[in-house]
């Protein structure tokens, strides 16, 4: 029998409650024990970690009181998410209101279909009893809304009821904070994976396979376990849940300890009877594969600047081109080292991240360690210009790691590459999660920013580090052609298109053709047009998307065009002259010939793995993940 602890007893106490679906508000009541004498701190995280942004989420809380047992409290707001309570006789108790309509994996979010939220969004940090442990009451919408609904989480039972809703705890706040929370009517499906019950959980409208699905997921995962754990095979956790929401239109992923909150497009799920596997799906089972990932590689191992988090502020690192960019390498490579996919269609795709990063002219001005740095400023706040000067720590940080696992295969035939990096990051950083003698939820220590050349010398024996410094904090250009060619694989380039250009990428509000980008020193911007410019006129033709690549597919390189465009109500008239397409169009072509180091590095399975995928498919890029981080 399971102990439950009354509600007095306990440090920090939450009750959460579905209160009105219709105006997605949830009710949270939180009881603090032995508050500060002096008058007890609260505050709401401003962001939430794997997703690097200042979200402010406090701004949500609409009402908030507290109370205790002589009743009313005086409540002062310090700053944008930071309250004080006056001083308490006996236990602390508030209570406020959540209003949650962020349908994303980053926040909360709550209709009278489902509820869904990370505590960040909803539980308030009593400052100073952060470590402190704390139970969770989660309770059921009203019945005249659902009577059905049933809760997923990973959040340890301590007195749960049927279909889930009841009591859990958390051993501390950043416990608390990793445990995502669905509640609603959802389908799902359990299998066995690396010594652990991994459960999918999907909600939403959809006619998904979950025996297809499962089947798909499990060697993936048990591959990633035995990458980092190859004697025992075993992943750090017993329990792990893929909370997936399915919309009609969505991409994002967040990882968590032990769970994954996903985001996807209802079609990209596998369906009863289908045959051939969609690019969708495809992309579906990377981005599961990339948060699962994280579980060992972000949240377990860690940059230092993350040991602790501190949730009221920005932690800067340079280091999110190893702990999001290496990620983004291993999860379609994980892929075809389990079969999920052919080798064809897993060099498809690292071709297509190849030209993502080629056409962007932001990464002869931004390294990839500026980018990890600047993240909270510019990857996660685009804006018409970033394209030009931001490099995506995900995509060229990936093709960095592809580059880091070529040259230390190629140097030691074979005999080293980064798996044994990242295994040795895993035994010095991540394994041993808790610190010896801390409490619980006590930080062990992250990685050093400096320490990754000399970590990558011990693990493999070979000295890189003129390379990373080109690599990751100059701009070179990487040279993957020459590290591809051992492995008897052929990198070329070809424009995307063989028609002249105006160097800009266009988007439309109606009957509108805007430039969303005009592209450092291309010929849009050499004539003056700019983001925003709407396009009007080529040559005195009217213009739209279509008529525009028409007329561009009539002309050479050097011809100047004349451009009509709107920028705010005046009319402008710009001379173009038009440049040759630039070779951005990747392409990786294997040899027929048997290739060890190949072998070695992609795996054993045939190149028609199940389930293969369409070979033309081209997968939405994983570079702007919402969160998905």
């Amino acid at each position: 029998m399971k102990r439950t602890a009354s509600r007095a007893t306990e440090p920090v106490a939450y009750r959460i409650v579905p209160a009105d679906p219709h105006g997605h508000l949830f009710e949270v009541d939180l009881t603090v024990a032995e508050p500060a004498a002096e008058g007890q701190r609260l505050a709401l995280p401003a962001w939430i970690p794997g997703s690097y942004m200042i979200r402010e989420f406090a701004r949500h809380i609409v009402r908030i009181e507290a109370r205790d047992g002589r009743g009313a409290l005086r409540i002062d707001k310090l700053d944008k998410h930071t309250w004080r309570a006056a001083p308490a006789r006996g236990p602390l108790r508030v209570s406020y209101t959540v209003y949650a309509w962020d349908l994303s994996v980053r926040a909360a979010h709550l209709d009278a279909t489902h509820g869904f939220f990370n505590a960040t969004s909803v539980c308030l940090r009593v400052i100073g009893q952060e470590a402190q442990p704390c139970t969770v009451d989660l309770e059921p919408p009203p019945a005249s809304v659902a009577r059905d609904w049933k809760v997923a989480t990973t959040l340890p039972e301590a007195g749960a009821r049927r279909g889930g809703f009841g009591r859990y705890r958390a051993a501390d706040y950043d416990a608390l904070a990793d445990h995502p929370v669905e509640m609603g009517r959802f389908a799902s499906i359990a299998f066995e994976a690396a010594g652990a019950t991994h459960e999918i959980v999907v909600t939403g409208r959809s006619d998904v396979d979950l025996e297809r699905l499962a089947r798909d997921l499990q060697p993936v995962c048990a591959a990633q376990a035995a990458l980092f754990e190859p004697r025992t095979k075993r992943a750090p956790f017993d329990r792990y849940l893929f909370l997936t929401t399915a919309v009609g239109d969505g991409y994002g992923g967040l990882e968590h300890r032990d769970s994954t909150a996903l985001l996807c497009g209802r079609n990209d799920l596998p369906w009863p009877g289908m045959q051939e596997s969609t690019d969708g799906y495809r992309t579906f089972l990377g981005l599961a594969s990339h948060e699962y990932f994280h579980a060992w590689h972000v949240k377990r191992i860690k940059p230092a600047a993350f040991v602790p988090y501190d949730f009221d502020r920005e932690a800067y690192t340079r280091l999110l081109w190893i702990f999001e960019g290496f990620t983004s390498y291993y999860d379609d490579l994980m892929l075809v080292r389990a079969g999920a996919i052919s080798r064809g269609d897993y060099l498809k795709a690292l071709a297509r991240t190849v030209s993502l990063v080629q056409r962007a002219p932001g990464r002869t001005v931004q390294s990839v360690a500026e980018s990890s740095f600047d993240a909270w400023i510019k990857y996660y706040r685009q804006d018409e210009n970033s394209p030009n000067s931001v490099v995506s720590y995900y995509a060229k940080g990936s093709l960095v790691a592809l580059a880091i696992d070529l040259a230390v295969r190629a140097k030691t035939g074979g005999r080293a590459s980064l798996d044994d990096a990242m295994r040795l990051m895993w035994e010095r950083y991540g394994r041993d999660f808790h610190a010896p003698g801390g409490g619980p939820g006590a930080m062990q220590r992250g990685l050093p920013e400096e320490a990754f050349p000399a970590l990558l010398r011990e693990a493999t024996g070979v000295a890189l580090d003129p390379a990373l410094a080109r690599w990751v904090d100059g701009t070179a250009e990487l040279p993957l052609a020459k590290l591809l060619a051992p492995f008897g694989v052929t990198l070329a380039f070809a424009p995307a298109d063989p028609a002249p250009t105006l160097g800009i990428r266009t988007g439309g509000r109606g009957a509108d053709l805007s430039i969303t980008t005009a592209y450092s020193g291309g010929a849009a911007h050499r004539a003056g047009l700019s983001a925003g410019d709407v396009l009007v006129a080529c040559d005195g033709l009217r213009i739209d998307e279509k008529a525009l690549k028409a007329l561009l597919s009539r002309r050479k390189p050097g011809d100047t065009v004349e451009v009509h465009a709107f920028r705010r109500d005046e009319l402008m008239r710009f001379a173009v002259v038009l440049d040759a397409p630039a070779p951005s169009e990747a392409s990786l072509t294997a040899s027929t010939a048997d290739n060890a180091l190949r072998r070695g590095w992609l795996g054993h399975a045939p190149a028609g793995a199940r389930p293969a995928l369409r070979s033309g498919a081209r997968a939405r890029p994983r570079t702007a993940r919402a969160g998905a981080a």
